[in-house]
């Protein structure tokens, strides 16, 4: 077992702050750079005189060519007030920088930009009275994603990877770490899947480190549809995400405070950790001086009602927002009481596009497994004739049909399992019919597990680890569903095979359970136990046999009798039509979506 990661001391310094008052961060460093009108020959500086690609517009290079400025903007925020100033590195990944050819420079953008603020809060040290102020290392989303195609001719194209996307949020997190910040922030999240990989890159990061520092986890919407560019709801957004118990989540950018009120009430009431929100100021305009609408009076009362209803912990600005916006947000609500961290719901929740939750309203869930090449001869024909639009509507029509969760399983010999799955999850993701609900990855194999997990930007459900091989195996396994932000379903399965009694069955559920909640850490409403339930011929049948126990004598046998003939004969039909339908035929696709309908009714026909 790997050693246990401890916690850094701004731990304990933030709670004890935020014990007291709204913390506040700083502002927009793009919209201060822009009133310097840095020209061409400023970006490049003399290190970048003759680079082959134009640097303007590159701000984060700005860290090694004009410190000083990036300095001074940092400077002002902590005269303002804040509490917290984000490092110049928005773009300081590999794959951001790559568009300008500096990703080479990756390490001075990152070093560079750690040291401007360090720099700036030892020069206004004794300006604020000694007042502690923290780095935040600022990771923007890049200017890819994971979850969209960047060809609208060809859906499951991708420009990027969930493993390209986590080697570069490593090194960019492991650089700004070394440098000294004391907040990691993934920040101005479009897609879930590209946030995932940063959480994954820095959640390997500790275990490497074995010091953690807080981590503040923000999303944008882009515009008033509720939704992230991905297609995520705020609730689903949270669901993603809550894996990796960040310290703070919350919203940046996209628009105004005032915009952003309905979806910060909905994520103050979901999250059980601390919130925070650095909206811009309102919506652009360029006719203003800073480039947006609000005046820091404006944008300082918008968030005053973000906190007059206890929805934030720490507040700040984004785009088009100034010291002087940054100061009246201070003046404003640095009296009011911080958001109290709600108790939240501990049902059973996933997401896809939206949230699933299953509580006592939603209490029975539906999962659709026609999109499983074991079990839906039609699916299986489809996708070895690599007719993935057909197999599609496969997925769709169980959804349609009520499916709240969709079962996908690619395991048979004659195709590549990995390929299929990513390329069908990839399609999926652009179809919001379907990926609007939660995607269970089905597969016996794990290498074809964490392909699946790789492709899904919501929290989707393992199917399904089990002892089977060992301990050592079962915690490495959910160690890694744990990080990829999955549930996970559990057979009762041991080292010595499939559990056929209940004895059996509660002991390997119940090992698996102490294992899974105590030592990886999963939450219980995370975690399904599949203990080998009887065929549905069965199920019918059995408050049958319980009304045979209570009749009397000879009655009570006969009646035992012919329901023991019944379960025996849906056992025998249950295993034909699997035989029927496993088989390349017209009839087996014939009874594909109708065999479960057919073994209910014959049972209750004899009935």
């Amino acid at each position: 077992m790997s050693t246990k990661v401890i916690k850094s001391d701004v731990f304990k310094f933030l709670n004890d702050l935020c014990k007291e008052r709204i913390v506040f961060m700083d502002g927009a460093m793009g919209t201060m750079i822009q009133k310097y009108r840095f020209e061409e020959d400023d970006y490049r500086g003399n290190k970048f005189k003759k680079h082959n690609i134009d640097l303007k517009g590159n701000n984060d290079v700005l860290n090694i060519t004009n410190i000083e400025a990036i300095k001074d903007i940092h400077k002002s925020y902590i005269l303002s007030g804040a509490d917290i100033i984000e490092t110049n590195t928005f773009n300081g990944t590999s794959i951001a920088q790559l568009d300008y050819g500096l990703e080479e420079y990756v390490n001075d953008i990152n070093k560079f930009g750690v040291i401007a603020v360090k720099e700036a809060i030892s020069e206004t040290t004794d300006l604020v009275e000694g007042k502690r102020i923290l780095i935040s290392g600022a990771l923007g989303p890049t200017n890819r994603t994971a979850s969209i195609s960047p060809d609208v001719e060809d859906p499951g194209a991708r420009n990027t990877s969930f493993d390209e996307l986590c080697e570069a949020y490593y090194i960019q997190a492991k650089l700004l770490y070394e440098s000294g910040v004391d907040i990691l922030i993934p920040e101005t999240t479009f897609d879930t899947l590209n946030l995932k990989a940063a959480v994954f890159a820095i959640d390997t990061l500790f275990k490497e480190t074995l010091v953690e520092i807080p981590v503040f986890l923000s999303v944008t919407f882009s515009d008033k549809s509720g939704r992230t560019l991905s297609g995520q709801t705020i609730e689903a957004f949270w669901e993603s995400i809550r894996h990796s118990k960040p310290y703070a989540v919350g919203m940046n950018c996209g628009l105004g405070a005032a915009s952003l009120f309905e979806y910060m009430k909905v994520l103050s009431e979901s999250a059980d950790t601390k919130v925070f929100c650095y909206p811009n100021a309102g919506l652009p305009n360029p006719l203003s001086d800073t480039g947006y609408d609000e005046t820091p009076e404006m944008t300082a009362g918008d968030i005053e009602s973000l906190a007059e209803n206890n929805l934030i912990n720490f507040v700040g600005g984004c785009c088009g927002t100034t010291p002087d916006h940054i100061k009246a947000i201070v003046k404003k609500v640095g009296t009011y009481k911080p958001r109290k961290i709600p108790k939240t719901s501990q049902f059973s929740s996933y997401s896809g596009l939206e949230l699933l939750r299953k509580d006592n309203i939603n209490n029975f869930l539906v999962v659709g497994e026609r999109t499983n090449v074991t079990g839906s001869p039609k699916f299986s024909r489809l996708i070895k004739d690599d007719d993935f639009e057909s197999a599609l509507e496969v997925a769709k029509q169980q959804v349609e049909n009520g499916a709240h969760i969709i079962d996908i399983n690619f395991d048979e010999g004659l195709i590549e399992s990995e390929e299929c799955m990513v390329k069908f999850l990839n399609l999926i993701a652009s179809e919001p019919d379907i990926s609007r609900v939660p995607i269970m990855i089905d597969s016996s194999k794990w290498s074809v597990i964490e392909a699946g997990l790789k492709c899904i930007q919501g929290r989707g459900i393992v199917n399904s680890i089990s002892l089977k091989e060992g301990e050592d195996l079962f915690i490495e396994h959910a160690e890694k569903v744990l990080s990829y932000g999955g549930s996970v379903v559990v057979m009762a399965f041991d080292e010595d095979g499939q559990a056929t009694e209940t004895e059996d069955k509660v002991r390997i559920c119940k090992r698996a359970y102490d294992i899974l909640v105590n030592r990886v850490g999963f939450k219980p409403r995370d975690i399904i136990f599949d203990s080998n339930i009887l065929t549905i011929g069965r199920i019918i049948i059995v408050p049958f046999f319980v009304l045979a126990f209570y009749l009397p004598g000879f009655y009570g046998d006969l009646t035992a009798c012919v329901l023991f003939v019944i379960a025996s004969f849906t056992d025998f039909l249950d295993g034909m039509l699997a035989r029927m339908m496993s088989e390349e035929s017209k009839l087996g696709e014939l009874l594909d979506p109708i065999a479960d309908k057919i073994i209910v009714a014959t049972a209750l026909i004899l009935l």
